[in-house]
């Protein structure tokens, strides 16, 4: 049999966290495997990172809302006789407002997008990676995945999902030689805000919102560490540490203030 090529798959990695993972994976030799929406944003990145490291780049356009997306990209990887020894699951998307008003449509688009493609994609390449002894997963959860989420009570809620699957079954594997880790960023400068419909919310107008760069490295350093999981940023992990013994009650209150729209600031 022909040894299949390795590569890291990133979802989501033409933007945000997931560029700027794609791009330090890259520098370290890694090949990979980028899958998004935008063909157009796909060649843009493969182009940059081609161009700039001696790595091999695929894409793969796909919209991961899509209830069969995830099973056609792995599909497309076994299609292309590729071996998956890192997989990224960064794509995530979120809406703002309060629950009674959002759009349930674009809500159960997020949960297809945020939990089930993830699990589906996790699934799949932890198997392989099960059978071959090796590999590693992030998976994208949030700080918010440890709060509840007032004018974001889905996002909230898939990001909880996210992070007690991935603990979950990083304790199923734990004597595999497969590393399963949990990336909680906070706010950062991103396009979630803007495709979140969120830019007149007090996060994003008096936050104090992270650097993507330094989120990736964290994430990146926890997981080639082999770490469960790792919350990014000093604030943030105050926030965690503060919100584990503090009643649920008054969390979901203090978030509720400070995540609603700011006065005077139009939508």
């Amino acid at each position: 049999m022909a040894k299949k090529k390795k590569y890291v798959l990133i979802t989501g990695g033409t933007s945000g966290i997931g560029y700027e993972l794609a791009r330090l994976l890259a520098k370290d030799g890694h090949n990979l495997l980028i899958v998004a929406r935008s063909q157009e944003e796909l060649d843009r990145v493969a182009h940059e990172l081609t161009s700039a490291y001696k790595i091999d780049v695929m894409t793969f356009a796909k919209d991961l809302f899509k209830k069969k997306a995830a099973f056609e990209v792995y599909d497309f990887v076994k299609s292309s006789g590729l071996q998956i020894d890192i997989l990224v699951n960064d794509a995530g998307q979120g809406q703002y407002g309060e629950f009674i008003n959002t759009d349930i449509e674009r809500e159960m688009d997020i949960i297809q997008l945020n939990i089930s493609s993830l699990v589906v994609l996790t699934k799949l390449f932890l198997i392989e990676m099960i059978e071959r002894k090796s590999g590693k997963i992030l998976n994208l959860a949030s700080v918010a995945s440890k709060v509840p989420g007032p004018f974001q009570a889905v996002y909230h809620g898939t990001k909880a999902f996210v992070h007690s699957f991935t603990e979950a079954i990083r304790a199923e594997v734990k004597d595999s030689g497969v590393v399963i880790t949990s990336l909680l960023p906070g706010a950062t400068v991103t396009d979630f805000f803007r495709k979140a419909d969120m830019l007149h919310s007090k996060t994003v107008q008096e936050g104090n919102l992270a650097d993507p760069a330094d989120v990736a490295m964290d994430g990146y350093n926890a997981l080639m560490n082999g770490d469960d999981m790792v919350v990014s940023g000093l604030n943030n992990k105050l926030q965690v540490a503060m919100s584990n013994i503090t009643p649920d009650e008054i969390v979901a209150e203090r978030v509720y203030k400070q995540q609603g729209p700011k006065e005077g600031v139009l939508k």
